[in-house]
């Protein structure tokens, strides 16, 4: 079944936030309270919408605690609303740490990526430091932490993407600096004995931010769209929710690690023609199809939780019909064309 069209944001945030009933039966069956760590971020307030709607369908009382510094004030009144316990925190005060709920469920989504060029000290610190604090502070639960594929090297198209066991090679200090987090974890993890899920996710599609809407924009607004980056991977960030909760189970020490994303290969240059079909428009390109790029294969992850419910040409549908009338963006773009590891 296709999903709805959404007409407003929160129309958009109920659509991410639905939770199938595989979803339901699990949270209705797992015991304990959720703290989500970052919880302000693009992914993180309708991960908690989730949270909750799930437990509620399926008669579960829990707490879903949300932590972040709030700076969008938008953000700290939708999940107020829909029943987060929001808990104002800066996750580099250790004595703040120290001072949040016991929860036997941590979703880590805490980090920095983009400003990161001329500031590498603070981005260093987001994605090594506070790890450091929350690993000790949550030794006793269960944490499922979000990282990146842009841990891994470069691959071309035909290489399939890369899988968990393969060597890392991060370029660049985000890059080097989200291994560092896994590091931190994985070190915790094996010192305490703390069950881990490490997600290498990219990259997440909302219709307000994500490579499909900075390709649409592109073509909408007919501006030329890079070709240096040719390929890529992403997944409709329902289904990294979905995923996300559902991975508690796979917790273990030392920690499990698994790729998020959709099967495909996406060509750049046939996504932007696919929006210029359905925007009336003929896209522009510049340069050629490089052979480095960050790409993942999602293999194992969908051998545990199945394959994503919601198509690309789906995704690109929706993107369509959100940026054709004149839907809201976040202005946050993912510098998918990047390939120098500088964000």
């Amino acid at each position: 079944m296709r999903l709805p069209i959404p007409k407003t944001e929160d129309d958009l945030d109920l659509l991410l936030s639905r939770p199938d009933e595989e979803l339901s039966n699990f949270l209705g069956s797992w015991k304990g309270d959720i703290l989500i760590l970052g919880i302000g971020g693009k992914i993180g307030v309708t991960l908690g919408m989730a949270a909750v709607r799930a437990s509620q369908e399926a008669g579960v009382s829990r707490k879903i605690y949300g932590v972040s510094r709030f700076t969008d004030q938008g953000s700290l009144g939708k999940l107020k609303r829909i029943g987060v316990e929001t808990i104002p925190c800066d996750l580099l005060d250790r004595k703040a740490v120290e001072r949040l709920p016991e929860a036997p469920n941590v979703i880590y989504m805490a980090g920095r990526k983009f400003g990161t060029e001329g500031a590498e000290e603070l981005t260093w610190a987001m994605n090594t430091v506070v790890p450091t604090y929350v690993a000790e502070r949550y030794r006793e639960s269960r944490i499922v932490v979000y990282s990146t594929g842009c841990v891994y090297d470069f691959l071309s198209p035909a290489s399939g993407g890369a899988v968990e066991t393969d060597p890392v090679q991060p370029y660049g200090d985000y890059a080097q600096s989200a291994l560092g987090r896994e590091r931190v974890f994985q070190y915790f993890s094996r010192k305490f004995h703390t069950p881990v899920c490490i997600l290498r996710l990219n990259y997440a599609i909302d219709l307000r931010y994500g490579v499909l809407r900075d390709i649409a924009d592109r073509v909408w607004r007919e501006e030329p769209i890079p070709l240096r980056v040719g390929n890529f991977n992403c997944i409709w960030q329902g289904d990294v929710i979905r995923q996300t909760l559902l991975s508690f189970q796979y917790c273990s020490s030392p920690p499990r690690i698994l790729n998020i994303t959709g099967p495909e290969t996406v060509s750049v240059r046939w996504v932007a023609l696919e929006f210029g079909k359905r925007f009336g428009k003929i896209p522009r390109f510049e340069g050629y199809e490089g052979d480095r790029m960050y790409l993942s294969n999602a293999g194992v992850a969908a051998s545990l939780f199945g394959y994503p419910r919601v198509t690309l040409v789906e995704m690109i549908d929706l993107v369509a019909e959100w940026v054709a009338k004149g839907g809201a963006s976040l202005g946050k773009p993912t510098h998918f064309e990047v390939v120098d590891g500088k964000f």
